[in-house]
């Protein structure tokens, strides 16, 4: 659990409470790492806990309109940053209830539940939240996207990362990343297991493994163009001779069956959106600056298919 155990005392750097007698004032709020969300027309990020139950929320209603999905339109950087300033419509509120369990249903109704007692409701009109996503892409090929040259330079500008077979898509978004229609986790990359692919299989002896070799038999035929008996863009399942195994891990079959297009693709996408809140005062305690977690919701992780041009 990520614990805040604030000690206020008048001049504190971080937080300040005034106390007629002089009396040094300690006040702990513990939540989880992680937040929630919910809303349609504004949003409410919230947190909760029990044993004592409480809450921590942020209402955002200008503004209007925001939705889950405005936070998640990052730019060519695959970054947002969304800056909310607390106000009188949007609230940040510290809440204890006598409650000792929370109902799951316990914001964004239009009904609030009967059932639940507020003790206590501190809020903050002032200070600011500052919204972080960040979409994180990969292929899932088995080999992690760092040592797949997304970021060649080390700038943080994927613009240029390594493009083996020319298809428009990055290796660390290609599931083919020499472009010879067999996806890359089934070339063997790792025999062994052991997260070293410098032994990934090289069957043609050439130094450049399966994976990023376009003629993997070094018969001269592409093993992309050997589908002598379905073409349907998987030359692992052309056997001329069953016993040896696929015609494109066979130097000795080098019948051509050019290919047409390439396979599509799956790109899968993960949301980070993180959010700290600045400059507040929640009448009991003020801060500098309070890092609110992460957020979990069912929209962060999703895909995207992709069928690169062919050539």
């Amino acid at each position: 659990m990520r614990q805040f155990f604030l000690v206020l005392i008048s001049l504190s750097l971080l937080c300040s409470y005034s106390c007629d007698d002089g009396d040094i004032i300690t006040v702990e709020i513990s939540f989880g790492e992680t937040f929630e969300v919910c809303g349609n027309n504004g949003l409410v990020l919230y947190k909760t806990k029990e044993d004592p139950s409480e809450s921590l929320s942020l209402r955002i209603a200008s503004p209007s309109g925001l939705t889950i999905d405005d936070l998640l339109e990052v730019g060519n950087d695959n970054t947002l940053e969304t800056r909310i300033t607390l106000s009188t419509t949007n609230t940040l509120n510290y809440r204890t209830y006598s409650n000792e369990k929370l109902p799951s249903n316990l914001f964004c109704n239009d009904i609030p539940p009967s059932d639940v007692n507020i003790t206590q409701d501190y809020v903050s009109t002032a200070g600011e939240a500052i919204i972080l996503t960040t979409l994180i892409e990969d292929d899932n090929d088995g080999i992690p996207a760092e040592l797949e040259g997304m970021d060649p330079n080390g700038d943080g500008n994927y613009d240029d990362a390594l493009d083996t077979d020319g298809d428009g898509l990055p290796n660390y978004l290609d599931i083919d990343d020499d472009g010879d229609n067999i996806l890359t986790k089934d070339e063997d990359i790792d025999p062994n297991g052991d997260k070293n692919f410098d032994d990934a299989l090289d069957t043609d002896g050439d130094g450049i493994p399966n994976y990023l070799d376009n003629d993997d038999d070094g018969d001269g035929v592409l093993t992309r163009d050997e589908e002598n008996e379905s073409q349907d863009n998987n030359p692992a399942n052309d056997k001329t001779n069953s016993d040896v195994g696929p015609d494109y891990l066979n130097k000795d079959v080098a019948t051509t069956v050019p290919a047409t297009a390439y396979r599509q693709h799956t790109i899968y996408e993960q949301y980070v959106v993180t959010m700290k809140i600045i400059n507040f005062n929640l009448e009991f305690i003020s801060m500098d600056e309070l890092d609110f977690g992460i957020l979990e919701h069912s929209s962060l992780s999703t895909n995207r298919k992709e069928t690169p041009d062919f050539n």
